[in-house]
């Protein structure tokens, strides 16, 4: 009889336990690594394979047009030439696959531009963009993008409404750098806040080198399929400008509304300043690399002044790379602030959103600072997505005249802004999806406006109302203003004895509601309590804030 018990041969035992032990290995939390068995680390895999195109679509984006409640622009990458580029488009069903689309719902459109851009790989890039029109407003559509035999998925969008609704957009500054690594959790997690926005607005240095084919590879990897779904509005800065020109992937890939500045004379303007109304909302891109050409910065102002008077919206919008105020210790861009700077507040410019400094900076000109937390003018922000980091420096801002309200360095962010009929939230947080700070913008239809911080509980009470003066005579007039409250908001004027027991609310003078704006003005006579000599503060309590103000003194 053979020997049941005969042990396995050498070479598949000592496999097998090799196995037994990298299994037990892994499943007690390690790995055994290449060095371990004398193999050499893998090499880096070549950009020039990473971002090769192939007949397949990618890098797929949407761009708005003139119209965008009755036609979009998609761009997209692929090898295919104009022959056979195209784009079909559907009203979004409720399936795809193996339903077929009714007849006559598909409409094939071919592409409007065919462009190959040499690269810095060794091998050109071909662009190309299809324009969908007779679109219907505020309607959800499917396309997709290909040569008629090689097809990108279908990929949704919603057109624009004819009208005013409300809707959000995500702001980002500089990525540029670590776009690879850093970038896309970025990306990902402002579009996991806002999944429904309807616009990604770039304030520039998308990428760091201007022509650097891996590195705009890198920045729509960084987006993926975000970027197919939700309008791209983006500036170029400098790192997008390279000779005195920009990037020649610039127009390629964002093929904006030829409505700006003189761009037939200034090819420099070319799709890099440009105007779009997007349902309530004008945005405006303008290009602040050319701030050394007298010729061309004269061409943007000009123009800018036409934009914003013509402007038939309650809202506006602008965006542009080297800020007005720069958050960065020793930048500084007088041109930019002299010539546009006014401009914006004389119109009534809602946001600038800017980039270029690599820091966070967000405030208004002090001149229009109401209270301790409430402004009336145009917000100005500075922000970065990316991973490269400057120091910070309120300094440009405080010494020409503007209130730097908040500010960050070392930190990765996106914005979230929320449009409303009367209302624009503007929010930053930090990569890791935590808050930062952010105003509500108020605006009525005469178009005063109120910049309201964002509440915390700081900075809801202490020393915040105003009084028209600090010596009264008893049974004198008083006039008490105060900000920062929601529309409607209910509040109850006390006068409070400076001598008073601590928690103790004071003598009930009345009620007063907040307007629309949040704002609120009381007049009354000094109760008979107040007797001469004495020392008063007047308190307003209401569910959102406690606020006191400066001392009353009775004189006789």
């Amino acid at each position: 009889m053979s020997d049941q018990r005969r042990p396995w041969s050498t070479g598949p035992r000592r496999a097998l336990i090799a196995g037994i032990g990298a299994a037990a290995l892994l499943a007690g939390g390690f790995a055994i690594g290449p060095s371990a068995f004398g193999e050499a680390a893998p090499g880096k895999h070549p950009a020039a394979e990473i971002h090769k195109p192939s007949p397949m679509p990618d890098r797929i984006i949407l761009t708005p047009t003139d119209t965008p409640a009755t036609s979009q622009r998609v761009t997209w990458r692929a090898e295919a030439t104009a022959e056979w580029a195209q784009a079909e488009i559907l009203e979004a069903p409720k399936a795809l696959g193996q339903v077929a689309p009714p007849t006559g719902a598909l409409t094939n459109v071919k592409a409007i531009a065919t462009t190959p851009v040499n690269t810095s790989l060794g091998y050109a890039s071909t662009y190309h963009t299809a324009e969908f029109t007779n679109l219907k407003p505020n309607t959800r559509y499917s396309y997709r993008v290909g040569d008629g035999t090689n097809w990108s998925e279908w990929i949704d969008f919603t057109t624009a409404a004819s009208n005013f609704e409300p809707f959000s957009f995500i702001y980002y500054g500089d990525a540029q750098n670590y776009i690879d690594s850093a970038v896309p959790r970025v990306f990902r997690q402002a579009f996991a806040d806002r999944p429904k926005a309807k616009a990604i607005v770039n304030a520039g240095d998308l990428i760091d080198t201007a022509n650097s084919e891996e590195q705009w590879g890198q920045w729509f990897k960084a987006g993926s399929f975000i970027d197919g779904q939700i309008n791209n509005i983006s500036v170029p800065g400098n790192h997008e400008w390279s000779g005195g020109a920009v990037s020649s992937f610039w127009s390629p890939q964002f093929p904006y509304p030829r409505n700006g500045p003189a761009w037939g004379d200034s090819p420099a303007l070319d799709r890099t300043a440009y105007y779009i109304d997007y349902q309530g909302v004008r945005f405006i891109g303008l290009n602040t690399n050319v701030q050394g050409s007298t010729d061309l910065m004269n061409a943007q102002t000009a123009w800018l002044k036409n934009v914003l008077e013509t402007n038939p919206h309650k809202w506006t919008v602008v965006t542009f790379h080297h800020p007005v105020y720069s958050t960065a210790s020793g930048r500084n861009n007088p041109i930019v602030r002299a010539q546009w700077g006014p401009l914006f507040e004389e119109h009534g410019v809602d946001l600038v959103l800017q980039g270029h400094d690599h820091t966070y900076g967000r405030g208004s000109t002090t001149a229009s600072r109401k209270s301790a937390t409430v402004h009336d003018s145009t917000v100005y922000a500075v922000s970065v997505s990316g991973g490269k980091m400057y120091d910070v420096s309120g300094t440009n801002w405080t010494s020409n005249g503007a209130d730097i309200m908040s500010s960050s360095e070392d930190t990765q962010l996106y914005q979230l802004i929320d449009v409303s009929e009367d209302s624009i939230r503007y929010e930053a947080r930090y990569a890791n999806g935590q808050h930062h700070d952010g105003v509500v913008i108020r605006k009525n239809d005469a178009g005063e406006r109120t910049v309201n911080e964002i509440r915390t509980p700081e900075n809801t009470v202490g020393e915040q109302a105003i009084v028209n003066r600090t010596a009264v005579e008893m049974k004198g007039k008083l006039k008490v203003s105060a900000y920062g409250y929601d529309p409607g908001e209910k509040v109850t004027v006390y006068l409070r004895n400076t001598k008073a027991e601590e928690g103790k609310n004071g003598v009930f003078v009345g009620y007063k509601t907040a307007d629309e704006l949040g704002r609120l003005t009381y007049n009354f006579e000094l109760p008979p309590s107040a007797k001469k000599g004495s020392t008063h503060v007047v308190y307003l309590d209401s569910p959102n804030q406690k606020i006191t103000s400066p001392v009353i003194t009775v004189t006789k």
